[in-house]
């Protein structure tokens, strides 16, 4: 058997080889570009999406949709702006005396084990590998005595963010199914209906579950707030803020996230204040998850434990910490269409009578 060798073949197969790479490496240069702009995109729409519920109410009572937006808009930003007012000094004084002691709780944690369980842990050598001495506790210390906004560049820079943001959350949220008229009007008829159905689900399930979540987390970080600062934790005010976003957008395991650090920052200051700790997060979980969350929650949907944390992975992978906040409310909305045109079918004879394995 002969393989006949046709050199023009194989140079059109190389040309679609290389264009193919080319056009790979171009995709990926063009999200480094505009990646970070692309989540400032996302942003905005998710804050406008949650935006939905308060501009519905103001739209019911008889009020254009522009002026609501603009009255939920005013307002959400007047909030951030009283808060940031009355505790942002405070927040970043006990922030910075958090960042100081680290070094300090890390080598009480090691004396603690090594007591305990009679190891001989080298506490310098452990706070050197995480990289948490004295001198590299002080410098993040200095930085954020220096402003939260040092983290994420010059002033300059965030601002322009953040105005970024405020414009395309209010053209978001203002432009409604104007904008999805405006997509949808370049699709034929059936795709059409599947756009506006995408729309409908984005804004009534996925909105209400980013509002649901924003409050729980607000209601979480106010009652831990108000018991860390009645027993005198140290930092109250950023580990109940910890608490009550960690355990709200991070699944399965944010609640136990948030709750660890001001068990670990009390238990060797005051013991007993990290048994109160305990055991009212204990009760609250209870509360939240019979009392406020059917509440809070009732008009929204959930999101599978193992897919909400494989999207927090993946947006902190993308984006980082600010990342693994919107990755599931991104979740959210594909599982959302993925709900409305999927199809179930049922189990099969064989997997319903399969006996759980070790039952």
């Amino acid at each position: 058997m002969q393989v006949a060798f046709e050199p023009a073949r194989f140079r059109r197969s190389v040309l679609v080889a290389l264009g193919l790479v080319s056009g790979w490496l171009l995709a990926l240069w063009m999200f480094h570009v505009v990646g970070h702009f692309l989540f400032l995109l996302l942003l905005a729409w998710l804050l406008a999406i949650a935006m939905e519920p308060g501009i519905a109410w103001f739209m019911r009572r008889g009020l254009n949709r522009g002026p609501a937006t603009a009255v939920i808009g005013g307002l959400a930003i007047m909030s951030v702006l009283v808060l940031a007012a009355v505790f942002g000094a405070e927040f970043i004084n006990q922030l910075t005396s958090l960042v100081r002691g680290i070094p300090g709780t890390v080598t009480s944690v090691v004396d603690w084990l090594d007591r305990t369980f009679h190891l001989h842990l080298d506490a310098a050598q452990i706070t050197s590998k995480l990289h948490v001495t004295p001198g590299q506790a002080a410098n993040w210390a200095s930085s954020v005595a220096g402003g939260v906004l040092g983290w994420a560049g010059s002033l300059l820079s965030v601002l322009f963010d953040l105005l970024i943001v405020a414009v395309f959350m209010f053209y978001f949220a203002a432009a409604g199914p104007r904008l999805v008229e405006s997509i949808a009007v370049w699709l034929p008829p059936e795709r059409q209906r599947v756009v506006a159905t995408i729309s409908q689900i984005a804004v009534h399930k996925t909105g209400g579950y980013v509002i649901s979540k924003i409050e729980l987390a607000a209601v979480s970080a106010f009652f831990h707030g108000l018991l860390f600062w009645l027993i005198g934790v140290p930092g109250w005010l950023p580990l109940a803020l910890l608490v009550g976003i960690t355990a709200q957008f991070i699944p399965v395991v944010g609640t136990y996230i948030g709750i660890i650090i001001p068990v670990l920052v009390s238990i060797f200051d005051k013991p007993l204040n990290a048994v109160w700790i305990i055991a009212f997060a204990a009760v609250y979980q209870q509360i939240e998850t019979y009392f406020l969350t059917p509440r809070i929650s009732r008009r929204t949907m959930d999101v599978n434990p193992a897919i909400a944390l494989a999207a927090v992975f993946a947006g902190a992978a993308i984006w980082g910490p600010l990342g693994a906040l919107i990755g599931i409310p991104i979740a959210a909305a594909g599982v959302a269409a993925m709900e409305t045109y999927g199809h179930r079918y049922e189990l099969t004879r064989d997997l319903v009578e399969t006996p759980t394995p070790g039952v």
